[in-house]
């Protein structure tokens, strides 16, 4: 579990983070740089859960060395169903993790989001909905991982 200590926000309890997999960890299908090694770190403070309609039909084998648990849905209503599965592991509990149009409504689900300007860019209206936006997930990781970052942004 990750606590951050919000100054004027008070505590947020993190006991799963869900992350996109194309546009977030991915992009073209194809897991980005540093992810494996930074998922191994993480893990050992949160379950890792990475949604996809695997567009590339990617995800198992680009995934086989991580730790997380994928899961899958139907390319209608992605939108839907990742803030059905973000409900179901506990939206007060869940950090959410995205970069596209169809990850705003499990943002307005999560706890706490981070939108990533990755490879294929962010979606404007996410933006708006994000807790935290990184240029990419390296950082967004590291951000996650370092409970000063996060306080000093979210701080009140």
């Amino acid at each position: 579990m990750i606590i951050y200590e919000i100054p004027g926000r008070g505590n947020i309890q993190i006991e799963n983070i869900v992350f996109d997999y194309n546009g977030t960890i991915a992009v073209d299908g194809k897991l980005i740089d540093g992810v494996e090694e930074l998922f191994l770190e993480l893990e050992r403070y949160a379950n890792i859960y990475i949604l996809t309609a695997d567009t590339y039909g990617t995800v198992v084998e680009q995934c086989k060395s991580i730790p997380g648990k994928v899961l899958t849905f139907p390319q209608e209503n992605a939108g839907e169903s990742k803030k059905d599965i973000v409900k179901k592991l506990g939206s007060n509990k869940t950090m959410v993790v995205g970069n596209g149009f169809n990850d705003v409504p499990m943002f307005e689900e999560g706890v706490l989001s981070i939108a990533i300007i990755e490879g294929e860019g962010a979606s404007g209206k996410l933006l708006g909905q994000a807790d935290i936006v990184s240029r990419n997930i390296v950082e967004a990781i590291n951000i996650i991982l370092s409970k000063n970052k996060v306080k000093a942004t979210l701080r009140n």
